[in-house]
């Protein structure tokens, strides 16, 4: 062969990272030594992969083309290594995780398989959907869980276990006995809510999109935990998934409020790329989630004894 696997590595992390030198920084070399690998793999093969825009590279049609093929190789050569060297052959898994199924759900997920296969090692990114996506189609994520819908061209997604988000308030809230809210009653209330770009402000804003410009939206953060701490504090009124709330709901700390008009089921959902090779690792997770999640009918319903 004409190409080594290095000179694919090298190739690989000046595409995620769009410049030579942190790509270096990626693959352990100088700056130059990176550079100079990519330039003899383009020579060798007389072709370009790369458009040049002063130190900033991207990817041209050819490029585009060789990077999940590379990638996949990659992670195969990879896997031969861990055989060769008496390892599991599952392997390494990068996943990444919305702030919902992250925060809630991933990390006892993981727990759980990596007892099951102790030589599996796992990297989890938690971030908002639009962030995970990119991620995931820019190769620097195997696989991810996502809350929300799915439109990217690169991207498979597959319809995990339906998820619900619930209006909720402070107990000492003068709504907070209700026993049913109509949306211009809701209207009429200041909002803490996600930011934009979550899967959960994503279906919030669907249940009420005939009615965005009457909402008082009084803040925006990125975290359940914040939301649930500003209604509790009496700051407005919150809508996130019933996932996040099912113990604060035991514990009586915040009341949910019924709102019968408002249609906020949405799925947790798997995504990962249409051209990325799945490793052994890969196939077990997603085995292993969906045998978790096989007889239930929503997120909610997902028990663990460190989350009981």
């Amino acid at each position: 062969m004409r190409y080594t696997l290095r000179q694919l590595e090298i190739f690989v992390a000046i595409a995620r990272t769009g410049n030579v030198s942190r790509a270096a920084e990626v693959v352990a070399l100088s700056q130059s030594a990176a550079s100079t690998a990519l330039a003899e793999l383009e020579r060798q093969f007389d072709c370009q992969l790369f458009d040049r825009n002063g130190k900033l590279l991207k990817l041209n049609a050819l490029g585009r083309s060789l990077l999940p093929v590379a990638s996949s190789l990659l992670t195969q050569a990879g896997e031969i290594e861990q055989l060769l060297e008496g390892k599991s052959a599952l392997g390494d898994l990068k996943v990444g995780a919305t702030l919902t199924i992250g925060n809630y759900l991933a990390i006892m997920i993981i727990s759980e398989f990596m007892q099951q296969h102790a030589d599996c090692h796992i990297s989890l990114q938690v971030k908002n959907t639009q962030a995970i996506l990119q991620q995931v189609a820019g190769y620097e994520l195997d696989l991810g869980l996502i809350e929300g819908s799915c439109h990217h061209p690169d991207l498979n997604a597959e319809t995990w276990i339906e998820d619900e988000l619930a209006v909720f308030c402070a107990p000492t809230h003068p709504l907070a006995k209700a026993q049913s809210l109509t949306v211009n009653v809701l209207l009429q209330e200041t909002w803490i809510l996600r930011e934009q770009g979550s899967g959960t402000r994503e279906t919030f804003d669907q249940a009420l999109r005939h009615h965005q410009p009457d909402l008082n939206i009084r803040l925006e953060l990125e975290h359940t935990e914040a939301i649930k701490r500003a209604v509790e504090s009496g700051l407005g009124i919150g809508c996130i998934s019933r996932l996040a709330l099912r113990d604060a709901f035991r514990r009586g700390s915040l009341v949910e409020l019924p709102a019968p008009e408002l249609d906020l089921r949405r799925q947790f959902m798997f995504v990962w790329h249409k051209h990325r090779y799945q490793t052994p690792a890969m196939v077990a997770f997603l085995d292993y989630c969906r045998a978790l999640t096989a007889n239930l009918r929503r997120s909610d319903d997902i028990n663990f004894p460190s989350i009981a």
